[in-house]
């Protein structure tokens, strides 16, 4: 059994960058998009994940799939913001918010493209980044947190996936 089981999530779809929306971290997501995404926890649900806390940046979009994950889980988890999360956040910010909250076995943590990929190829000491597509998850377990332990990657799915689950 692992001591700590990391979720890394990225946001679902969001609004067109553009003149609607000239602040970036005002984008929310589509209808569309929180539709899809309603499924895809569905399916993270049928997969048997549960998650104890989920940290999230502090931008409208991926707060808002935060959101759609917390409603899924029946035991509804604490959400928590952290800067680390956003775009400009790094993988060490990561890490101390992962140690902020490791005793609580279960963390997702709900974040952007290229940081999420980039910080789970460290995670698990891959050469390459991942590419999370908006929705796509990944489960990386850790016998030693991180810093100091490296992960297992244990499974990596696409939106799509979840969506035929849910």
């Amino acid at each position: 059994m692992a001591t700590l089981e990391l979720y890394l999530v990225r946001h679902g779809i969001a609004e067109e960058r553009g003149e609607d929306w000239p602040d970036d971290s005002k984008r929310p997501l589509t209808s569309g998009g929180l539709a899809k995404l309603r499924k895809e926890a569905r399916g993270l649900v049928a997969l048997g994940v549960a998650v104890d806390q989920i940290v999230t940046s502090p931008l409208v979009r991926t707060r808002q799939t935060a959101d759609v994950l917390a409603d899924a889980f029946k035991n509804k988890p604490p959400i928590a913001t952290s800067d680390a999360l956003a775009p400009a956040g790094t993988p060490a910010a990561v890490m101390q918010e992962i140690a902020r909250h490791v005793r609580k076995g279960r963390i997702a943590l709900v974040g952007h493209e290229p940081n999420l990929g980039e910080l789970a190829a460290q995670l698990i000491g891959a050469k390459g980044a991942f590419e999370f597509k908006k929705g796509g998850v990944c489960r990386i377990d850790f016998d030693v947190p991180p810093p100091k332990g490296v992960g297992a990657l244990h499974w990596f799915v696409t939106p799509k996936m979840l969506r035929r689950l849910g």
